[in-house]
């Protein structure tokens, strides 16, 4: 035999599960996840040594999230949870009560890196490191409020989706406004940098809900067009936003970030010339 065998190696087990072409889909997306990651690796590499600190976050959040999709694209990482909807728009074939795959290996991956994210664009702001963990704290209670909504049962499960919900919106708003006003302390080419890249994070992240709402909430949409969905979002939330947002900041000071002694050029890999010592006249020319 040859092709992919994963879903009949590792079968699902829920009635609404993924089949080979979803994990066709991950397979490739997780190719990508590592590309990107071994990229990264590389480029921060050929940088200078200080700079390389604003690459580890982002090979830290690549890595984490091959790891998840190596997980999926094998069919593992999901437990059967009872779906709460049914009907003609939902999975009928599955039958009622149908239970639907709930791939918590997605949700991990997401909790470790979702405030990851977070941090690497506050890299690029002048804010309090109270500021920058609360940001972070409520990016995880985010994601941690999606997981245990998609495993309950119930229409309790909206509670949980209403706290992620309000979890996500506290993020945005908070790089959004002070984030950007903290940028701006730096330079207004950070700020700049600062506020196109976290504009266009906090739409992706806006996705998030809706697409939670579609899969895991409502049922609405099969477990292969969940993957494709989480999976677009994810490819351009991770490798695509990492990568753009780091190559942004190659020509920026890392020194304004508290990354070097401040009030320093830009570093190169060429040693600043040797100063020269001042010449000390001798007494009669001082006198």
């Amino acid at each position: 035999m040859s092709g992919n065998q994963a879903v009949d190696i590792n079968q699902p087990n829920a009635a609404i599960s993924i089949n080979t072409n979803g994990s066709d889909w991950m397979w490739a997306a997780f190719s990508i996840f590592l590309l990107s990651d071994l990229g990264m690796i590389a480029w921060m590499y050929l940088r200078h040594s200080a700079q390389r600190r604003l690459y580890t976050v982002p090979i830290i959040a690549l890595s984490i999230m091959s790891v998840a999709y190596f997980s999926m694209a094998a069919d593992l990482g999901s437990t059967p949870v009872t779906a709460e909807f049914y009907g003609n728009h939902h999975q009928v074939y599955a039958g009622e009560p149908a239970t639907r795959a709930i791939w918590y290996a997605r949700y991990i991956g997401w909790i470790l890196t979702m405030p990851l994210l977070a941090l690497e664009v506050l890299f690029t702001a002048a804010m309090s490191p109270t500021e920058v963990a609360t940001t972070m704290f409520f990016q995880v209670v985010a994601f941690v409020c999606f997981l245990v909504g998609a495993l309950v049962p119930s229409t309790y499960k909206w509670g949980y989706f209403v706290f992620a919900l309000a979890s996500l919106i506290y993020v945005i708003v908070t790089l959004l406004v002070p984030g950007r006003n903290a940028a701006g302390a730096i330079s207004d080419n950070v700020r700049s940098i600062f506020t196109r890249s976290v504009s266009i994070m906090s739409f992706l992240l806006l996705l998030y809900p809706l697409a939670w709402g579609l899969a895991d909430g409502g049922n609405v949409i099969t477990s292969d067009g969940e993957m494709v969905f989480y999976g677009i979002l994810d490819l351009l939330l991770y490798p695509c936003f990492l990568f753009a947002f780091v190559f942004q900041l190659q020509g920026t000071d890392v020194c304004l970030f508290g990354f070097g002694p401040k009030g320093h050029e830009l570093i190169s890999e060429k040693p600043a010339a040797p100063i020269e010592a001042a010449t000390v006249g001798t007494p009669e020319e001082q006198v």
